[in-house]
């Protein structure tokens, strides 16, 4: 059996176009590409896949799934063939092993694990805002550095009190057990004896690309040099410092929406530059950059801009980190801030408008960044310059895409003139020396057979299709989608004046649904439903689009992206270009999910009206004769009370 863990490392180093573009030629289409589909013939392009989702649909035949999915079904592949396969594109070593008890227990760990940094997050929060010391202290210090009330909540920072066992007495008090506040890291243990780690620090929690807080970064607020400045969780069964970047899980759509990264050093640096409008910024939070951390950034997009200090420090964080990047695959620029600036330092100096453009116009393709900075430093010596061509070369050598190689060695070429030959000579003694110091990795190829897949439409697909349940299925894709978006209707207090009352997608629905009992029937639209329905009174927030995608039942999360796949995407053109503005369901959210439910609704009330003229033409008494009349007159009266509505809401 493939560990969890594994198939996690699996997953993570993934990414669904280059998986299914070793099989189809793809084309980009805004956020999407799209290619011809391979599981049936067509001239017309309608296989989509969703790099930033991470799943493929085609809205021909009604294929849809991850890269699991797509390899399984065109290389005809168990789940665990597929896993295999995966893990030797990537080059992702497997542990097997059977699942034991303590396997079991692991999981349990990990997940009380997640459940105290929840709760110390929480408890950070509450001591700082409801706290004269926590507001004197900790909120006034975020103040002084710019953040505004909204990016304190958004990056949900806190507080941790000075007096000593605080947190390690609340959290007790409050139920949690102190094997996992320490096995978090938050308590330290000694002969015994329980302290606080992060007390007297103002908290930044670190979440997970899901969400979740694995976890925690705190800053002293003292001028104690024999103090840390900063202090991180320790390296723990939920938290890997190097597979986390800060920010990522707030930063993730407008990353894809970008179609790049901007990667810092320091959690202030990603909260000033958020504050300021650039929410496309992460950080490797004061560890040198990882592959693990790349390949993060890679499931959103290829192009990634680095930005350090513009001191020496600096700039060799920035080299380290380049070859790295540039070994993967990735677009790399880099933009040099003025001496003496971070960018917390100078998101603050400046407008949000000057800082757009600022890292427009000085970012740098890396090659003109590192030739520039290498001849600074060679300044006419002979030596010193063939030691810095050599450099260049080297990291040109690491980039996998060969014409784009070949590009950079005629940029390179040009700018420090010298003979191009000369350059692809030493790349090419640089590219065999490398070559021979990887280990050999003898092939395996394994032989699989399986079913072929069926030419016929998913029974998901026509779930949603069939119109008995499209209202319902319409109504769970709003959820989906839309669950936590917030809607303003007017209505009037007990004096008859008006006023606004905002209230959340989800919220609105699952009042509605259970108040006329009308829960959805078929099952996939079912179990989302009580998704929503079932959710804690203290959970913030509804489950999203990702927590379904992804979810552990593979034939929900299938059904999930049919639901949600569209073949249609606005061209930026439309706005940007050519100045026509669209409405979205995104602009009209009240209309959308007031159509949808009394849709839904009207749908439901004629189905029981047939089932209960049906029901007149058995054999009744007269008590049950009376009985139906009596509800086919409610259902009729609300039939039309719904129809009214719906007409309403459309007009």
């Amino acid at each position: 059996m493939i560990t969890r863990k594994s198939i996690d490392e699996v997953m993570l180093a993934t990414r669904i176009e280059e998986v299914v573009g070793d099989f189809v030629a793809l084309k980009r289409r805004g956020s999407n590409m799209i290619g011809l589909c391979p599981f049936h013939n067509e001239k017309t392009p309608s296989f989509n896949v969703s790099p930033a989702k991470g799943i493929f649909k085609c809205f021909g035949c009604g294929q849809a799934g991850d890269s699991l999915k797509f390899v399984m079904e065109l290389e005809k592949l168990s789940y665990p063939e597929a896993i295999r396969y995966l893990a030797r594109k990537y080059s992702v070593n497997l542990e097997e092993t059977e699942q034991n008890i303590e396997q079991k227990q692991e999981q349990m760990d990990r997940d009380s694990m997640h459940l105290v940094n929840e709760w110390a997050t929480e408890f950070f929060q509450k001591q700082m805002r409801e706290t004269e010391e926590g507001r004197t202290i900790a909120l006034s210090y975020f103040h002084e550095r710019g953040f505004k009330d909204e990016i304190i909540e958004l990056f949900a920072l806190g507080y941790h009190p000075p007096q000593a066992g605080i947190f390690y007495s609340s959290a007790v008090k409050a139920g949690y057990n102190p094997e996992f506040l320490v096995k978090t890291g938050l308590v330290i243990e000694n002969e015994g004896q329980f302290y606080d780690r992060f007390k007297a620090r103002v908290m930044f929690p670190i979440r997970s690309v899901s969400g979740k807080v694995i976890g925690f970064g705190g800053r002293i607020l003292d001028k104690d040099k024999k103090t840390a400045k900063y202090l991180n969780s320790p390296e723990s069964e939920i938290y890997h410092k190097s597979s986390v970047l800060y920010g990522l899980f707030e930063a993730r759509k407008a990353i894809s929406k970008e179609d790049c990264a901007i990667l810092v050093e320091g959690y202030t640096d990603v909260i000033s530059l958020h504050q300021s409008g650039i929410e496309n910024v992460v950080a490797s939070s004061g560890t040198s950059l990882t592959n693990d951390q790349i390949k993060l950034i890679r499931r959103y997009t290829n192009n990634i801009t680095m930005i350090y200090d513009g001191d020496a420090a600096g700039m060799k964080a920035t080299f380290r980190g380049l070859d790295m990047l540039l070994e993967q695959g990735m677009n790399v620029k880099i933009v040099t801030l003025p001496e003496g600036e971070d960018p917390d330092s100078f998101a603050k100096r400046n407008t949000s408008a000057f800082l757009k453009s600022f890292l427009n116009e000085q970012a740098a393709d890396f090659i003109k960044y590192k030739t520039s900075v290498l001849s600074a430093e060679a300044a006419g010596d002979p030596l010193k310059t063939a030691g810095m061509i050599k450099e260049v070369v080297q990291s040109v050598s690491l980039i996998p895409d060969l014409v784009l190689r070949s590009v950079y060695i005629k940029e390179t070429a040009s700018r420090l003139d010298t003979d191009e030959q000369t350059l692809i000579s030493e790349m090419n003694r640089v590219i065999r020396e490398r070559m021979q110091r990887l280990p050999e990795r003898p092939l395996q190829p394994e032989e699989v057979a399986a079913p072929e897949p069926s030419a016929e439409r998913p029974e998901k697909a026509k779930l949603i299709e069939n119109g008995a349940y499209a209202q319902e299925a319409d109504l769970v894709r709003i959820l989906v989608l839309y669950g936590n978006e917030p809607v303003a209707f007017k209505e009037q207090d007990e004096n008859g004046n008006p006023e606004e009352h905002v209230y959340r997608v989800g919220d609105i629905i699952v009042h509605e649904l259970i108040a006329d009992e009308l829960l959805p029937e078929a099952d996939f639209n079912r179990q989302i439903f009580n998704a929503f329905a079932l959710l804690p009174e203290d959970a913030e927030a509804f489950p999203d689009e990702q927590f379904f995608l992804h979810h552990s039942n593979r034939e929900l999360a299938e059904y999930v992206i049919h639901l949600t796949s569209s073949p249609y995407e606005l061209s930026k053109n439309w706005l940007d270009k050519h100045q026509i503005f669209v409405s979205t369901e995104l602009h009209t959210t009240r209309k959308m999910v007031m159509s949808s439910l009394y849709s839904y609704k009207l749908r439901r009330v004629k189905k029981l009206l047939d089932q209960m003229n049906s029901k007149l033409e058995g054999d009744l008494s007269d008590d049950e004769l009376f009985s139906a009349l009596e509800q086919i007159k409610g259902l009729q009266a609300a039939k039309i009370e719904i129809a009214r509505q719906l007409s309403y809401v459309i007009v």
